[in-house]
């Protein structure tokens, strides 16, 4: 089947027509001839949205290690499956072949199950950027346990809540961790996160920084010690295609965090395809995803696309702007990386620096660039095409959520024609619609809604461990027969899609529906501004008002900041007229953001309208300290 590798835009199109048509016969294609099963399906898909209850491949058996890793050992056994670039670029990188990662694995999963971990027990995983991460992750996969990584900036009482959630027996951590110039001490955040932790029986803990730490007696052990004697021989166990492969924690915007059980069959599958066709990757390419493995982006686009493609995949430890703003372009020179996928926000923040610092830098390797995270706004988008890609690479904005499992819109490198700040046109397969406030579908172009999908894709959530009933509640009860992304977006005159943000970001303000993506697009394309965020506040004549949080690029310029309020409502009305306009304009150091990089609208929210006196939880923010910054100043 040709449509595994889409070229041109008539083949997305032909290939599309046929997902939507036929999708049980378009994905039933893709699975039998890309990947090894021990079992074929008996039933390619039954779905019913209500409960929600969705099954791909039924009763179809396999192990997703020996499609990432062991059904390429006879063809790339001397591949690179892993280039691992450490946080110090004095220190050496690390090339893994496809046969030396089976090896690892291997005795990784032996060590797992001389501790006493079987099939369906919940590993926490909590690493930062080194191969061990990724060795645990398909180590646990082997043996059938389910894996639960939690990104290693998380808080001590963010870790515990997810590690009682999931149920886990065993953590996996190392002493600790290097970020930029600091390092930071993961087993103490460990040790502290386990008091309220009894039923983790086993700590193994990886050496990366060489530090003193306490170990404790009967629980706590040295992994590599462990490695260096466990076997390289590892059966993989059989699994069913719907037999639990991870969770992944999402923060909920109320509550405690969601954690999404992904499946085996269907979210190889959909992973494996979207990652060859929207990277466009080819045999000897270089592929780095600068994302944490501590995130959806990380599993589906550092590990299991890739290897499942027996591609060549980068796993970075460090930061963009340690030793300097230079070193991603460092790392793409040196390892000559072919596709890049970043966030918006390191993208603003390498657009910041002086950006003479290119012209050192060769980045001609480069055939593709991506984006993921948040939509990327026009004035990113074409400093990311002009100084990074120089007009040549394609730039696929990517939309999907950890629900997803996988990417849902996006270009296709030299199929679909890019429109900066649109994700553009649905992947093979994923059914988009938009819905109004009533539950109707908004037919035709140029109109804007509610986005929601309405036929199932193989790589979805099946459910929110422990609690389907929020599951369906979640996604599934604000439109009938409808997965519900949470996300508004409009849809041009040729049908692109562009994601508007959250529709709790929708803000009403006098009967009028606006999104708080446009509008701070118009604020950032001002000279004087790095980022800003909008927020709505309660009017009593509006209903809603605008408050917007606003980042000056340098703190000396512009010292009067009435002139640049005025500026910035100018350049408003201009861009979208004169309801958007913030009544309220409050210049700010830094925003509240998760380590993902998402602005905690939230706590903005109850600034704006002065509530607060409960933030809600902040453990899990990058940079707490600039919320008091805000309230001390807030208009």
């Amino acid at each position: 089947m040709s449509n595994y590798h889409i070229k041109n835009l008539e083949e997305y199109f032909q290939v599309y027509r046929k997902s939507v048509r036929e999708p049980e016969n378009f994905w039933q294609e893709v699975a039998e001839e890309h990947f090894v099963w021990r079992k074929k399906w008996d039933n390619v898909l039954s779905w019913d949205f209500s409960k929600p209850e969705v099954k791909w491949f039924e009763n179809a058996k396999l192990n997703i290690t020996e499609n990432c890793i062991d059904r390429h050992l006879l063809t790339k056994g001397e591949k690179t499956a892993i280039i691992w670039e450490p946080n110090d670029p004095k220190e050496e990188a690390l090339h893994i072949s496809y046969n030396e990662l089976h090896k690892k694995v291997n005795k990784f999963a032996n060590v797992l199950k001389d501790h006493g971990i079987e099939k369906g027990d919940r590993v926490c995983i909590y690493l930062p950027m080194i191969p061990e991460l990724a060795y645990a992750v398909l180590a646990c996969a082997r043996i059938g346990a389910i894996h639960s990584v939690v990104f290693a900036g998380f808080s001590s009482s963010a870790l515990a809540t997810r590690t009682l959630d999931a149920d886990c027996k065993m953590m996996i951590t190392s002493d600790g961790s290097y970020r930029g110039s600091k390092t930071i001490d993961l087993k103490g955040i460990v040790d502290k996160a386990l008091e309220e932790c009894p039923d983790v029986k086993s700590v193994l803990v990886a050496k990366r920084i060489n530090s003193d730490v306490e170990m404790k007696e009967g629980r706590d052990e040295w992994l590599q010690p462990l490695l260096d004697e466990a076997s390289e021989h590892c059966e993989p166990e059989v699994m069913d295609a719907e037999d639990p492969l991870f969770i992944l924690y999402t923060s909920g915007s109320t509550g405690r965090p969601k954690g999404m059980l992904h499946t085996t069959a269907g979210y190889m599958v959909y992973t494996a395809y979207t990652f060859k066709n929207i990277f466009n990757y080819q045999n000897d390419d270089v592929y780095w995803c600068t994302a944490d493995i501590g995130w959806i982006t990380g599993h589906s686009y550092i590990v299991y696309g890739p290897l499942a493609n027996g591609a060549t995949t980068m796993m970075f430890e460090g930061v963009p702007t340690y030793p300097d703003s230079g070193r991603f372009w460092e790392i793409v020179e040196k390892h000559k990386v072919n596709q890049f996928y970043t966030a918006p926000t390191a993208i603003r923040a390498l657009a910041k620096k002086n950006i003479d610092i290119l012209d050192n830098y060769d980045l001609s390797s480069l055939k593709v660039l991506g984006t993921v995270g948040e939509p990327i706004n026009e004035e990113a988008w074409h400093w990311y095409n002009d100084n990074i890609g120089k007009g040549k690479s394609p730039i696929v904005d990517t939309w999907w959520q950890t629900e997803t499992g996988g990417i849902m819109i996006s270009p296709i490198p030299f199929a679909t024609p890019t429109k900066p700040t649109f994700a553009t046109l649905p992947f093979p397969g994923v059914q988009p619609v938009l819905m109004d406030e009533n539950g109707e579908e908004i037919k035709g172009n140029q109109v804007d809604g509610r986005l929601c999908i309405k036929f199932p894709w193989p790589s979805m959530a099946r459910t929110i461990w422990g609690n389907h009933k929020r599951y369906r509640d979640t996604y599934f009860s604000a439109f009938e027969n409808k997965y519900f992304t949470g996300d508004g977006a409009l849809r041009d005159e040729v049908g692109y899609y562009r994601i508007t943000g959250r529709v709790d970001d929708v803000i009403i303000v006098s009967g009028h529906n606006l999104g708080t993506a446009p509008i701070e697009d118009a604020i950032n394309e001002h000279p004087a501004i790095a980022e800003s965020a909008i927020v709505g506040f309660p009017h009593e004549v509006k209903g809603n008002a605008l408050y917007g949080f606003v980042i000056l690029k340098e703190s000396g310029e512009y010292r009067n900041q009435d002139n640049l309020r005025k500026e910035i409502n100018q350049q408003i009305s201009e861009k979208i007229g004169p309801i958007a306009k913030p009544d309220k304009i409050q210049f700010v150091e830094g925003l509240p953001k998760t380590r993902s990089g998402k602005i905690m609208r939230r706590i903005l929210r109850k600034i704006a309208s002065k509530e607060t006196s409960d933030l809600g939880d902040t453990s899990t923010l990058l940079n707490p300290e600039v919320v008091d910054e805000i309230i001390k100043n807030a208009l």
